[in-house]
């Protein structure tokens, strides 16, 4: 099976890196036929788009993910629609798009879209409607470079998710709250798989929980203040994610009965009452050496810091190194850096 992924255009390594650590975490074997900035054409030998179907679920920074029917030339493209057996994939009401990938087809896609739709009418069952609204079945083209992708679509992220769960639309608000798509692909880039046990060590407000929550894993988070402990508690229940513990302690010193999968978290930074009035160079340092204990052999922890801050100065002496780094831009004097570490 071929399936070609929509990527969001927001970061130029984070979405690829997000599919293949999903894929990864899944045991899905796959190879990369094609990559280019909002487009990843991928080789899966075998699966189906049912077992697809709730691993695409996961992701953040994709939007849309479809088997691939058939690839031709663009001139080609009307006689291997009229060729191809749609009826043996339209079996209800369906809907046709097309999509420009680059600005050289000198298709309208308007007219393509009535014209395929007009080709598989008249391959299917006379009972069987175009439905623009919200078709069974949903056939994807791409146009580019002089070619053209038709697919099938198996899976589309939701883009109402991330905006209803936006950090000011939860009950409990705190500025500098990271976004739910940042900290769902946080939260993929360790690889954890459903059921496993997620720390966040600074929660905060509660965001990572939330989306490791969602995705089905066990949730642990500490902070250090007492109100965002309450707050994280309140907005995790108010997302449905109810196996959880969160409690207040100190990252540097803090003890579990037993070792967690994944640690995902976005300390602060600068110094003010979250940082328990220490430098961010040194609570991260301290807390790197107290979080390492608690991490299995094989697990991964992502983390979230300004580009400021030389992380490998703060791993100096830990057992973490870093296989993998994704750099953010916020605004003109601040980067954000996603680091994915391992133990050594």
């Amino acid at each position: 099976m071929e399936i070609a992924l929509m990527l969001s255009k927001e970061h130029t390594t984070l979405p690829r890196a997000e599919v293949e650590a999903v894929l990864e975490c899944e045991g899905i074997n796959y190879h990369i036929k094609e990559e280019r900035e909002g487009l990843l054409i991928l080789d899966i030998p075998n699966e189906t788009p049912d077992n697809m179907l709730e691993i695409i679920k996961r992701l953040s920074f994709t939007h849309e993910v479809f088997q691939i029917l058939l690839e031709t030339d663009e001139d080609k493209l009307i006689m291997e629609m009229e060729k191809y057996p749609w009826n043996d994939i339209v079996k209800s009401d369906y809907a046709v798009r097309v999509k420009k990938v680059d600005k050289k087809s000198q298709f309208n896609t308007s007219k393509l879209e009535w014209e395929m739709g007009g080709i598989i009418r008249a391959k299917v069952k006379p009972d069987i409607r175009v439905n623009l609204e919200d078709p069974s079945i949903f056939i994807r083209t791409l146009l580019r470079d002089g070619k053209a992708i038709v697919g099938q679509r198996i899976g589309q992220i939701s883009k109402k998710h991330f905006f209803n769960l936006k950090p000011h639309k939860r009950p409990f608000f705190y500025p500098g709250s990271m976004s739910p798509k940042l900290a769902r692909c946080m939260v993929n880039l360790t690889r954890i798989k459903k059921g496993q046990t997620l720390l966040d060590p600074f929660c905060g407000t509660g965001g990572i929980l939330i989306e490791a929550g969602i995705i089905g894993t066990r949730v642990i988070g500490t902070d250090i203040d007492y109100k965002m402990v309450k707050g994280t508690k309140e907005n995790l229940e108010h997302c449905g994610v109810h196996d959880y513990q969160v409690f207040r302690e100190d990252a540097r010193k803090l003890e579990l009965p037993s070792k967690v999968d994944a640690i995902v978290t976005d300390p602060p930074y600068g110094i003010s009452a979250s940082t328990g009035g220490e430098k961010s160079e040194d609570l991260y340092q301290q807390s790197m050496q107290s979080l390492q204990g608690l991490l299995k052999g094989d697990g991964l922890m992502c983390l979230a810091t300004p580009h400021y801050l030389d992380l490998d100065e703060v791993l100096a002496g830990t057992k973490f190194k870093i296989i993998e780094q994704h750099h953010i831009r916020m605004h003109k004097s601040l980067t954000r850096v996603i680091s994915v570490l391992a133990k050594i």
